[in-house]
């Protein structure tokens, strides 16, 4: 029988493990953090966990920058994007 892994929300990654994965460095994902634009699980000793959906917005935060934003304009997008994501839930919930 195969156990099935954390949820996408749970946070399972070191800071240095997450930073490796979407090739950022340790220092960007405190800084991202101190600008409000992700929150990662912490433990009860403080140390950041990251969730699979952490590591999405981190890529997402890359391809912004790459666009050229700078982290102001990314906070707004961001913002966005979750309120449409939020939208869409409640509508298909109504619609159910």
């Amino acid at each position: 029988m195969t156990m099935p892994g954390p949820g996408s929300d749970r946070g399972v990654f070191g800071i240095s493990v997450a930073a490796d994965l979407v090739g950022m460095g340790v220092q960007n994902l405190r800084l991202y953090e101190r600008r409000g634009l992700l929150e990662p699980d912490r433990t009860e000793g403080g140390t950041r966990r990251y969730s699979q959906d952490d590591l999405d917005r981190l890529r997402r935060i890359g391809d912004l920058l790459d666009a050229g934003l700078n982290l102001t304009g990314i906070a707004v997008v961001l913002g966005l994007e979750d309120d449409n994501a939020q939208l869409r839930a409640e509508l298909d919930d109504q619609t159910s």
